[in-house]
């Protein structure tokens, strides 16, 4: 008959207590989860800049190259609206069921294979020889920017979760980046080539770059585990549950509205205003460089968690500019393009932030920005659409530059209510 011992009693104990079958005491960290092979803030940043500045140059090299387009097409302002309004509903749409694809085929791959067909979907457009080969690939630019874009916040939320102001404004930062370089070079290819083509087919260069840097990623980066077990990831509601996520989604909606709208039509409404084309080309490529500068504003004003006044000043900012448009509207000047770059900019990084505010750990920040940029993109797809439907209807500008006031006025009236939720 077996005799019951000290072991028997107080075994199990020990080793729930951190104790080892020869009685001493196991390191700490055992008992905590192994962090990731995280990796450094330099490496965390140079690899969100290169992404990032692929995921913008596929939309806005059309805005220069518009005009061309409606020619050899034969489609009026509100199908060429489309050109930018398509991808812009697909980033929407696609950041639902991005998390999903994450979670079953792994962050990694889900975000390669957004980055290849980024790549060649801006390929394949610049050889588009019908309007449907045209806006099928157009569509093919929109997802893989979707989906890249939706992950790389659990991205930043997973490796630096104390800095994602500082991120996520470099983040914005460089989706500028992509924004000038695209705004400033493709019109200049454009006439040196004699065609819109090559001036939007070398957009799929640096998307090669992003790939290559992206499975550099894939290498450093290891999943965390607890003594040889996988971490039991934690159960977070759902951010649609959360007024503070519908809050936040439509901030960010309206925000993309005005930049989309602008980006779009900024060149063929300062012509109509009495600007030349060279004037509005290099006004479009002001508005991005301004833009570019004004994303990481918000890190160096933001107290804590508190974005509401930030919220508020860059909202007031816009609305400062598009009055003196609708004041002064065939007197174009810098004033009110830096003023609108200024607020769209600053609201921009604001409205990537949040999410990570409200969001405990990566895949609750993935979960958020997620249902934040479906809401923030799908509407926001309506910004060049609306524009061009306006410009179809009244053969002026002017109404629509109302349309963005009220929309501005939106972000304003938004900024007290767009607290940190309380549950965190």
């Amino acid at each position: 008959m077996h005799t019951c011992t000290a072991d028997d009693l107080y075994g199990p104990v020990q080793q729930n207590r951190g104790l080892n079958l020869a009685g001493k005491l196991r390191p700490a960290a055992a008992l905590r989860p192994a962090q990731p092979a995280g990796l450094s803030l330099a490496a965390t940043i140079a690899v969100m800049v290169l992404v990032a500045t692929n995921l913008r140059p596929g939309i806005v090299s059309l805005g220069p190259v518009l005009g061309a387009l409606r020619s050899e097409f034969h489609i009026n302002n509100a199908q060429a609206a489309l050109l930018t309004a398509i991808p812009t509903l697909l980033m929407g749409l696609l950041a639902i069921p991005t998390p999903g694809l994450a979670r079953r085929f792994g962050r990694h791959r889900v975000v390669l294979a957004a980055l290849a067909l980024l790549a060649l979907a801006t390929l394949l457009r610049a050889f588009a020889t019908s309007t449907v080969l045209l806006f099928v690939s157009s569509a093919g630019v929109g997802a893989g920017i979707a989906v890249a874009g939706a992950l790389m916040s659990g991205f930043v939320k997973a490796h630096h979760p104390g800095r994602v102001s500082l991120l996520m404004g470099l983040y914005a930062a460089s989706l500028g980046l992509g924004s000038t370089l695209a705004a400033a070079l493709t019109g200049p290819v454009a006439a040196l080539t004699g065609g819109w083509r090559v001036a939007t087919a070398i957009w799929a260069a640096p998307g090669l770059v992003a790939i290559a840097v992206w499975m550099q990623v894939s290498l450093a980066e290891a999943p965390p585990t607890v003594t040889g077990r996988a971490i039991v990831k934690a159960d977070h509601q759902h951010p649609a549950r959360s007024r503070t996520a519908w809050l936040a989604a439509l901030y960010f909606a309206a925000n993309n509205f005005l930049f989309f709208g602008l980006l779009a039509w900024l060149v063929p409404m300062n012509q109509a205003l009495g600007a030349t084309a060279a004037q509005a080309g290099l006004m479009l490529a002001g508005f991005t460089t301004v833009f570019m500068l004004a994303n990481p504003m918000p890190a160096l004003v933001s107290r804590g968690n508190d974005r509401r006044w930030p919220i508020a000043g860059f909202a007031s900012a816009f609305l400062a500019g598009i009055g003196i448009l609708i004041a002064l509207p065939h007197a174009p000047g810098w004033l009110p393009i830096v003023l609108l770059a200024v607020g769209v900019g600053g609201s921009f990084s604001l409205g990537m932030t949040l999410p990570l505010d409200n969001a405990a750990d990566a895949d609750e920040a993935t979960s958020w920005t997620s249902f934040v940029l479906a809401l923030g993109y799908g509407l926001g797809a309506l910004g060049p659409l609306t524009l061009g439907l306006l410009s179809d209807l009244t053969h002026s500008f002017v109404p629509g530059l109302w349309v963005l006031a009220a929309v501005g006025a939106l972000k304003l009236i938004l900024a007290p209510f767009l607290n940190r939720r309380r549950d965190l």
